[in-house]
Protein backbone atom coordinates (compact mmCIF):
# COMPACT_ATOMS: atom_id res chain seq x y z
CA UNK A 1 0.00 0.00 0.00
CA UNK A 2 1.05 3.62 -0.39
CA UNK A 3 2.62 5.57 2.48
CA UNK A 4 -0.49 7.79 2.62
CA UNK A 5 -2.79 4.76 2.94
CA UNK A 6 -0.52 3.31 5.62
CA UNK A 7 -0.59 6.56 7.63
CA UNK A 8 -4.38 6.87 7.54
CA UNK A 9 -5.05 3.18 8.28
CA UNK A 10 -5.63 2.97 12.04
CA UNK A 11 -7.26 -0.39 12.76
CA UNK A 12 -3.99 -2.13 13.66
CA UNK A 13 -2.93 0.72 15.94
CA UNK A 14 -6.33 0.53 17.65
CA UNK A 15 -5.94 -3.20 18.28
CA UNK A 16 -2.32 -3.44 19.36
CA UNK A 17 -2.76 -2.17 22.95
CA UNK A 18 -5.56 -4.69 23.57
CA UNK A 19 -3.67 -7.55 21.93
CA UNK A 20 -0.55 -6.71 23.94
CA UNK A 21 -2.56 -6.62 27.17
CA UNK A 22 -4.08 -10.06 26.55
CA UNK A 23 -0.79 -11.61 25.42
CA UNK A 24 1.07 -10.23 28.44
CA UNK A 25 -1.43 -12.00 30.71
CA UNK A 26 -0.73 -15.37 29.07
CA UNK A 27 3.06 -15.32 28.64
CA UNK A 28 5.65 -14.58 31.31
CA UNK A 29 8.15 -12.69 29.12
CA UNK A 30 8.21 -10.89 25.74
CA UNK A 31 10.58 -13.56 24.44
CA UNK A 32 7.66 -16.01 24.60
CA UNK A 33 5.15 -13.77 22.82
CA UNK A 34 3.69 -15.32 19.66
CA UNK A 35 4.21 -13.78 16.25
CA UNK A 36 1.73 -11.21 14.97
CA UNK A 37 0.82 -11.10 11.27
CA UNK A 38 -1.25 -8.09 10.13
CA UNK A 39 -3.42 -8.53 7.03
CA UNK A 40 -5.00 -5.46 5.46
CA UNK A 41 -8.16 -6.25 3.48
CA UNK A 42 -9.19 -3.70 0.86
CA UNK A 43 -12.44 -3.24 -1.07
CA UNK A 44 -12.70 -6.80 -2.33
CA UNK A 45 -15.44 -8.42 -4.39
CA UNK A 46 -17.46 -11.29 -2.84
CA UNK A 47 -15.73 -13.83 -5.11
CA UNK A 48 -12.32 -12.60 -3.96
CA UNK A 49 -13.41 -12.80 -0.32
CA UNK A 50 -14.24 -16.46 -0.86
CA UNK A 51 -10.92 -17.00 -2.65
CA UNK A 52 -8.91 -15.46 0.18
CA UNK A 53 -11.09 -17.23 2.73
CA UNK A 54 -10.11 -20.55 1.16
CA UNK A 55 -6.42 -19.57 1.35
CA UNK A 56 -6.69 -18.65 5.03
CA UNK A 57 -8.88 -21.60 6.07
CA UNK A 58 -5.95 -23.96 6.91
CA UNK A 59 -4.45 -21.31 9.19
CA UNK A 60 -7.81 -20.72 10.81
CA UNK A 61 -8.13 -24.47 11.41
CA UNK A 62 -4.79 -24.58 13.24
CA UNK A 63 -5.56 -24.35 16.99
CA UNK A 64 -2.27 -22.48 17.51
CA UNK A 65 -3.68 -19.45 15.65
CA UNK A 66 -6.09 -16.74 16.73
CA UNK A 67 -7.66 -14.31 14.25
CA UNK A 68 -8.77 -10.80 15.27
CA UNK A 69 -11.04 -9.01 12.78
CA UNK A 70 -11.54 -5.26 13.01
CA UNK A 71 -14.68 -3.36 12.11
CA UNK A 72 -16.96 -0.58 13.25
CA UNK A 73 -20.60 -0.94 12.29
CA UNK A 74 -23.03 1.65 10.90
CA UNK A 75 -21.64 5.12 10.18
CA UNK A 76 -24.87 7.14 10.04
CA UNK A 77 -25.29 10.77 9.00
CA UNK A 78 -24.89 13.12 6.06
CA UNK A 79 -21.15 13.44 6.72
CA UNK A 80 -20.91 9.70 5.99
CA UNK A 81 -23.30 9.96 3.00
CA UNK A 82 -25.55 7.41 4.71
CA UNK A 83 -28.96 8.33 6.10
CA UNK A 84 -30.83 5.06 5.53
CA UNK A 85 -33.96 4.72 7.65
CA UNK A 86 -36.31 1.80 8.32
CA UNK A 87 -39.90 2.91 8.95
CA UNK A 88 -41.86 0.94 11.52
CA UNK A 89 -43.48 -2.10 9.96
CA UNK A 90 -44.40 -5.49 11.42
CA UNK A 91 -42.92 -7.25 8.41
CA UNK A 92 -39.71 -5.23 8.03
CA UNK A 93 -37.48 -7.29 10.29
CA UNK A 94 -38.39 -10.54 8.56
CA UNK A 95 -38.30 -9.13 5.04
CA UNK A 96 -35.38 -9.95 2.77
CA UNK A 97 -35.80 -6.48 1.28
CA UNK A 98 -35.99 -4.14 4.26
CA UNK A 99 -37.71 -1.37 2.27
CA UNK A 100 -35.90 1.54 3.87
CA UNK A 101 -35.54 5.11 2.62
CA UNK A 102 -32.72 7.64 2.58
CA UNK A 103 -33.55 10.70 4.64
CA UNK A 104 -32.84 14.15 3.20
CA UNK A 105 -31.70 17.12 5.28
CA UNK A 106 -35.00 18.99 4.75
CA UNK A 107 -37.20 15.96 5.53
CA UNK A 108 -39.33 15.97 8.65
CA UNK A 109 -37.49 14.12 11.40
CA UNK A 110 -39.11 10.69 11.75
CA UNK A 111 -40.21 9.43 15.16
CA UNK A 112 -41.71 6.00 14.44
CA UNK A 113 -39.21 4.66 15.15
CA UNK A 114 -36.65 7.23 16.28
CA UNK A 115 -33.60 7.37 14.03
CA UNK A 116 -31.30 5.66 16.51
CA UNK A 117 -33.80 2.84 16.88
CA UNK A 118 -33.76 2.40 13.11
CA UNK A 119 -29.96 2.35 13.16
CA UNK A 120 -30.09 -0.33 15.86
CA UNK A 121 -32.42 -2.43 13.70
CA UNK A 122 -30.15 -2.01 10.68
CA UNK A 123 -27.14 -3.13 12.66
CA UNK A 124 -29.03 -6.02 14.24
CA UNK A 125 -30.05 -7.25 10.78
CA UNK A 126 -26.40 -7.21 9.70
CA UNK A 127 -25.29 -8.87 12.94
CA UNK A 128 -27.91 -11.59 12.38
CA UNK A 129 -26.43 -12.39 8.96
CA UNK A 130 -22.94 -12.60 10.49
CA UNK A 131 -24.25 -14.95 13.18
CA UNK A 132 -25.92 -17.06 10.46
CA UNK A 133 -22.46 -18.03 9.20
CA UNK A 134 -23.56 -17.50 5.60
CA UNK A 135 -21.26 -15.26 3.56
CA UNK A 136 -23.90 -14.81 0.84
CA UNK A 137 -26.47 -13.69 3.43
CA UNK A 138 -24.10 -10.98 4.67
CA UNK A 139 -23.42 -9.80 1.12
CA UNK A 140 -27.16 -9.58 0.37
CA UNK A 141 -27.86 -7.65 3.56
CA UNK A 142 -25.14 -5.11 2.79
CA UNK A 143 -26.37 -4.76 -0.79
CA UNK A 144 -29.99 -4.28 0.33
CA UNK A 145 -29.31 -1.79 3.13
CA UNK A 146 -25.97 -0.26 2.13
CA UNK A 147 -25.01 -0.48 5.81
CA UNK A 148 -21.68 1.28 6.18
CA UNK A 149 -19.84 -1.48 8.04
CA UNK A 150 -16.25 -0.43 7.38
CA UNK A 151 -14.80 -3.90 8.05
CA UNK A 152 -17.35 -5.74 5.93
CA UNK A 153 -14.61 -7.16 3.70
CA UNK A 154 -12.43 -8.75 6.44
CA UNK A 155 -15.63 -10.03 8.05
CA UNK A 156 -16.56 -11.52 4.68
CA UNK A 157 -13.14 -13.15 4.28
CA UNK A 158 -13.24 -14.80 7.70
CA UNK A 159 -16.84 -15.96 7.18
CA UNK A 160 -15.82 -17.47 3.84
CA UNK A 161 -12.91 -19.25 5.54
CA UNK A 162 -15.23 -20.69 8.20
CA UNK A 163 -17.62 -21.90 5.48
CA UNK A 164 -14.71 -23.78 3.87
CA UNK A 165 -13.97 -25.51 7.17
CA UNK A 166 -17.66 -26.37 7.60
CA UNK A 167 -17.82 -27.81 4.09
CA UNK A 168 -14.68 -29.89 4.73
CA UNK A 169 -16.20 -31.04 8.04
CA UNK A 170 -13.25 -29.69 10.01
CA UNK A 171 -15.44 -28.04 12.63
CA UNK A 172 -17.32 -29.64 15.49
CA UNK A 173 -21.09 -29.27 15.62
CA UNK A 174 -22.10 -25.71 16.46
CA UNK A 175 -18.54 -24.44 16.14
CA UNK A 176 -17.36 -21.49 14.11
CA UNK A 177 -20.48 -19.35 14.36
CA UNK A 178 -20.04 -15.79 15.56
CA UNK A 179 -21.94 -14.65 18.63
CA UNK A 180 -22.33 -10.93 19.32
CA UNK A 181 -21.78 -10.00 22.94
CA UNK A 182 -21.93 -6.19 22.95
CA UNK A 183 -23.36 -3.37 20.85
CA UNK A 184 -23.02 0.39 21.34
CA UNK A 185 -23.39 3.65 19.41
CA UNK A 186 -21.35 6.82 19.81
CA UNK A 187 -24.63 8.71 20.26
CA UNK A 188 -28.37 8.17 19.91
CA UNK A 189 -29.40 10.07 16.78
CA UNK A 190 -32.80 11.77 17.00
CA UNK A 191 -32.37 14.48 14.36
CA UNK A 192 -31.47 14.17 10.68
CA UNK A 193 -28.55 16.58 11.18
CA UNK A 194 -26.96 14.31 13.80
CA UNK A 195 -24.52 11.45 13.19
CA UNK A 196 -23.23 8.37 14.96
CA UNK A 197 -20.93 5.38 14.62
CA UNK A 198 -21.94 1.94 15.85
CA UNK A 199 -19.66 -0.62 17.49
CA UNK A 200 -20.21 -4.34 17.90
CA UNK A 201 -18.15 -7.14 19.46
CA UNK A 202 -18.40 -10.81 18.54
CA UNK A 203 -16.41 -13.99 18.97
CA UNK A 204 -16.33 -17.42 17.37
CA UNK A 205 -14.80 -20.58 18.81
CA UNK A 206 -13.56 -23.19 16.35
Amino acid sequence: MSADADETEHSLEMHLPYIYKMISRSFSSPAEYPGLIPILVGSTKPAKEKEYGALLAPYLADPANVFVISSDFCHWGSRFNYTYYLPASPSTAASLNPGGISLKRNDKTPTNPLIYESIGRLDRMTMDTVESGKHDALMKNLKDTGNTVCGRHPIGVIMAAIEVLEKDQKLGEGRGRFKFVRYERSSDVTDISDSSVSYASAYAVL
